[in-house]
């Protein structure tokens, strides 16, 4: 049979389609013939626009000239969050290179990335605080607040490392750049006199705006003939989140919005212990209570802790904030005086006194007086 046909093929000419263009010299390939500049060009939106790391990668397992050139400097700098979110239970030498090739060709984004998984993670300390500096540099907002919380708690040190006023800074930067969270921070700053002069209407002020972008964000976020109603209903009573996941805005304007997503940093963290049976690095050493934090304890008592129930600690005040409405308003119950660890403070009165986040619009709440551990 397979003899006929080729027989057949041969009267009526038939020959095989060619992959070779006749009008290009030397019968080279289409894509050989594309310049390198327009592939680049290419590359750069893919990877600037990548739902996850896969789209990206498929693309570079191709053939050899895509692994080329998706490898240059070019394309790895304009690489946006959602293509360098690395899962945890994915991590190997692999990743870490890549990540460093991307923080090498100057994105931020990677910089911020493995500043945080070298710092909190691998325990790298001196490392992962310069990547994040060269992100913070590069006006990366998430960076500036990370930087902030190190400075607030000395994390990596002792408790002498701390340095309040570089925390207060940096957190007014980020809150220029639009980070929620470190406006949050700054507000409660400005409200109790840490680490700047005291300024309670000034720091209510900063809440409520934190309080406001946060709705806005959620509804950029979901197109407005999406956002179900509930959302935006007024709440009274003002008790938990809905069954739908959602959670009460932390601005207190009683409306439900969704948990907003952590940063794929963030994530990496909680995913990162959480796979590790929750174990941080060291004895004694405890995670922040924020599901969307993951930042471990770098020293024992650095975090502090609920003073009404002694369950929970929280690495900063905005992590306070979010886990309050979200989670421990409903399960925090005064218990019996919890006994120190070890009977030490770090006795820097972080969340000593009337630290009130719902001080805002007046309604008081004792979980908010926190303790060091």
């Amino acid at each position: 049979m397979n003899r006929r046909r080729k027989l057949e093929d041969a009267e009526t000419g038939c020959r095989k389609k060619s992959n070779f263009s006749p009008e290009i010299d030397g019968g080279c390939e289409y894509f050989d013939a594309l310049p390198d500049d327009l592939v680049l060009s290419i590359l750069c939106k893919l990877s600037s626009t990548a739902l996850c790391p896969a789209d990206f990668f498929n693309v570079l397992i191709t053939c050899k000239r895509l692994n080329r050139l998706g490898l240059n400097d070019q394309v790895l700098s304009k690489a946006c969050r959602r293509m360098l979110a690395v899962k945890a239970k994915n991590w190997s030498e692999s990743a870490h290179r890549f990540l460093k090739l991307c923080a090498d060709a100057g994105n931020v984004e990677a910089c911020f990335t493995l500043g945080m998984i070298r710092f909190y993670c691998l325990q790298n300390r001196g490392s992962g605080a310069s990547f994040m500096a060269k992100a913070a540099i590069g006006s990366h907002a998430p960076a500036l607040y990370s930087l902030a919380v190190i400075q607030f708690n000395g994390s990596g040190g002792s408790k002498n490392d701390k340095d309040l006023r570089a925390g207060v800074a940096l957190c007014a930067r980020a809150a220029f750049l639009g980070h929620i969270d470190a406006l949050r921070e700054l507000g409660h700053c400005l409200q109790d006199g840490y680490g700047v002069k005291r300024n309670v209407a000034e720091g209510r002020r900063f809440l409520i705006q934190a309080n406001a972008r946060e709705l806005a964000s959620v509804l950029v976020t979901c197109p407005s003939a999406e956002v179900p109603r509930s959302w935006l209903a007024w709440n009274t009573h003002r008790h938990g989140g809905d069954g739908d996941g959602g959670c009460l805005l932390l601005s207190d304007f009683g409306c439900n919005v969704l948990t907003p997503a952590p940063h794929p940093a963030n994530q990496f963290l909680s995913d990162w212990f959480s796979d590790r049976s929750g174990k941080v690095p060291g004895p004694g050493l405890r995670l922040c209570s924020h599901p969307g934090c993951g930042r471990p304890e770098s020293r024992r008592h650095e975090f502090r802790r609920c003073s009404v129930c002694g369950e929970v600690n929280y690495c900063s005040r905005a992590c306070q904030a979010l886990d309050w409405k979200m989670r421990h308003k409903m399960e925090c119950a005064p218990v019996g005086r919890w006994a120190e660890e070890d009977g030490q403070f770090d006795g820097n009165g972080f969340f000593n006194g009337n630290n009130n986040v719902d001080d805002v619009n007046g309604n008081g709440n004792e979980d908010d007086v926190m303790e060091e551990s």
